[in-house]
């Protein structure tokens, strides 16, 4: 660890790794990342570990397809697998109000160059075997759909990272941030103080606390978030022998579930009606590698419904259920971009759905601190 850098990233999850290596992918090797635990510590390492292009805003489904593409890039450059998985995913309509938004998403994907097709639910069914095609209006199939290995992907930013000279320093928790007269900061940390000419607070979690260390109270939330994981299932194990290939993912409005296949099982999660947040005003330092309590009573009707529109998932032993907590803004979309009234001080924050945005939130962010623009219309993340 040197005394002087050009930029410091705070935060070791899979945003400011991703931010890290596309600093150096942009000329930026003078860089350094504090992670006050290990990499993936906080939110990234129990991530259910899906990707999808679908958005809400065409402009951040654009960077959601751009960090899918990446995966295979990284893999090349850093010789660390990803786990990746790409099985495809289908996106599920109950009622002719949701496939009219899907025929939507459909022509926007078009422009955009992605590869969707629209699907009755018989023709869903061939694709999925699990669901029951009489519950369904339609359904959109995604190519790029699939999953990855959370923490194989994160040291796989890392490393390609490192490799284009970067450092990266754990166990150093950052405690606080004082601005220069020449716009640049000093980094106090644990192990010493860094000064450097730009701060970026990628700190999950931690974005309030490392926030505060500015004086800005950034509008972010951790709430829990559940998932299960079933044992074996014989229609999983047949599919596989089958067809060779794991089976499509699934997201289902009406049920506000998402499935994958796990090994030989499912992993099925919930977008909670009851959600709950967690350490609404600050964040424990010493929260690394935990778990909240599982509550299945409160995810309760969205099982049900599941176990409605995929009956053998009704009929599965449960193997495991995470309960872990991730951050999210108001709108649903990450904080990215330059603070006013602060010089050098950068935000990628509230990156909820970090392995279908995380990398091109780092792209946007060092397009905008190297270049001085951000490559594209983010209007939905500034």
């Amino acid at each position: 660890m040197k005394s002087h850098y050009r930029a410091i990233v705070i935060g070791g999850g899979v945003v400011g790794c991703s931010v890290l290596y596309h600093l150096t992918k942009a000329g930026w090797s003078d860089v350094l990342l504090i992670e006050r635990s290990q990499l993936t510590s906080g939110s990234t390492w129990h991530a259910a570990g899906g990707f999808l292009t679908l958005n809400g805003d065409p402009n951040v489904a654009k960077l959601q397809a751009y960090t899918i593409e990446l995966y295979d890039e990284l893999e090349r450059i850093s010789g660390q697998s990803c786990g990746l998985h790409r099985c495809g995913g289908l996106l599920m309509a109950d009622t002719e109000e949701r496939m009219d938004w899907l025929r939507m998403a459909h022509a926007r994907s078009a422009y955009l160059g992605l590869e969707t097709e629209l699907l009755s639910p018989a023709e869903a069914k061939q694709r999925m075997p699990l669901l029951d095609d009489a519950k369904f209006t339609g359904a959109m199939w995604d190519s790029a759909e699939g999953n990855l290995d959370p923490s194989g992907t994160t040291h796989a930013y890392a490393k390609s990272a490192r490799m284009q000279g970067a450092e990266i320093v754990l166990e150093n928790r950052v405690v606080e941030l004082n601005p220069l007269s020449d716009g640049g900061w000093d980094v106090v940390t644990e192990k010493g103080t860094i000064s450097c000419e730009h701060v970026i607070n990628c700190g999950g979690l931690w974005a309030r606390e490392v926030g505060r260390m500015v004086g800005i109270e950034l509008p972010v939330l951790a709430m829990e978030h559940m998932y299960l994981v079933t044992d074996d299932m014989p229609e999983i194990i047949a599919y596989k022998e089958a067809h060779g290939a794991d089976m499509p993912m699934i997201a289902d409005f009406g049920a506000e579930i998402y499935m994958r296949q796990e090994r030989s099982g499912m992993l099925l999660g919930t977008y909670e009606q009851d959600c709950r947040p967690w350490s609404p005003k600050d964040t424990p330092w010493d929260f690394a590698a935990e778990l909240l309590p599982p509550d299945l009573d409160r995810i309760t009707p969205s099982l049900e419904k599941a176990f409605e529109n995929y009956p053998a998932m009704g009929q599965a032993g449960i193997k495991t259920v995470v309960n872990g907590p991730f951050t999210f803004a108001p709108d649903g979309n990450p904080l990215v971009g330059p603070v006013q009234g602060l010089s050098n001080y950068w935000c990628a924050c509230g990156v909820m759905a970090g392995f279908s945005q995380g990398g091109g939130v780092g792209l946007t962010l060092a397009n905008w601190m190297v270049n001085g623009d951000p490559g594209g219309d983010i209007w939905a993340m500034d």
